[in-house]
């Protein structure tokens, strides 16, 4: 099996979120934490994976990235406003 890009979840104080997912990508998020037990032998709550995952999406935009540098956050749309 290939070597998952996210890591079992840090152990970290949470904030509350809630949102809602399309059923296919929460089928997606609960194959991916069954991938992620089968490679490390515990069973991982998906909802916990939302989060490293988000962390490494942003941590991996350029756009995001470069933006922070700048100082300001990128916004919908890219106009003015």
């Amino acid at each position: 099996m290939p070597k998952l890009k996210i890591a079992a979840p840090p152990d970290d104080k949470p904030v509350k979120v809630a949102a809602e997912l399309p059923a296919s990508v929460h089928r997606d998020l609960v194959a991916y934490a069954e991938a992620l037990a089968s490679e490390s032998g515990q069973r991982i709550d998906p909802v916990k994976l939302i989060a490293p995952m988000l962390a490494r999406f942003m941590a991996t935009d350029r756009g995001f990235a470069k933006a922070r540098r700048a100082g300001h956050s990128p916004r919908a749309g890219g106009g003015e406003g």
